[in-house]
């Protein structure tokens, strides 16, 4: 298969460079401590409309969609799931993060979705909010975990997860319908990216 060269897209579609990554597990940071006022809360199968605004909150400006799109029994079905732990990061009442980690498959268990809001990027939050990712995999008896961003993400996603500990492992290019022009997201998410009219 070609894979050289530049790839024209039709105008409702973008495409990312998605990188994989995997953490062996071998050295896992102790119980992180949080600043006052932070609380981690386990989210299940009756808080979709909670899961869908923080998910949203989390990642519109980084053009996630997929949960957005996804029927509400698939999801309940996901969060509802023995081997999923999703968790709300909560400041002051207030959803601030996402930590979601799937289980379900023990041979490539995943850090399915993972972020801060935008006005918790910068303070330390994410490296606390990792280190609790690393060792509720550990806990459950995981041996490494799984992880992919790409190129539209944040800009610092992949340095974050090296640092992390993660090493990249395999990339792949993704091609999908722009979010914003089926009404998933708004219109004016990820401003940084132009619309293309079709």
């Amino acid at each position: 298969m070609q894979q050289d060269g530049y790839t024209l897209l039709e105008p409702q579609k973008l495409a990312a460079l998605v990188t994989y990554l995997v953490h062996d597990l071998e050295t896992i940071p102790s119980e992180p401590v949080w600043p006052e006022g932070f609380a981690l809360e386990r989210l299940n199968g009756a808080a979709i409309e909670r899961y869908r605004r923080l998910f949203s909150a989390v990642g519109a400006e980084w053009l996630w969609f997929s949960r957005l799109r996804m029927p509400d029994v698939a999801l309940w079905e996901i969060l509802m799931a023995p081997p999923v732990e999703v968790y709300a990061l909560v400041r002051d009442g207030k959803d601030a993060g996402l930590l979601e980690l799937d289980f379900r498959d023990a041979e490539a268990p995943e850090l399915a979705f993972f972020g801060v809001v935008p006005d918790a990027l910068g303070q330390g939050i994410g490296k606390r909010l990792m280190a609790t990712a690393l060792l509720r995999a550990k806990v459950a008896g995981m041996d490494r975990l799984h992880v992919h961003t790409c190129s539209l993400d944040h800009p610092r996603a992949l340095d974050f997860y090296c640092r992390a500990g993660f090493r990249p492992i395999r990339r792949a290019i993704e091609v999908f319908d722009d979010p914003r022009l089926d009404g998933t997201l708004p219109r004016d998410a990820a401003p940084w990216l132009p619309l293309l009219e079709p």
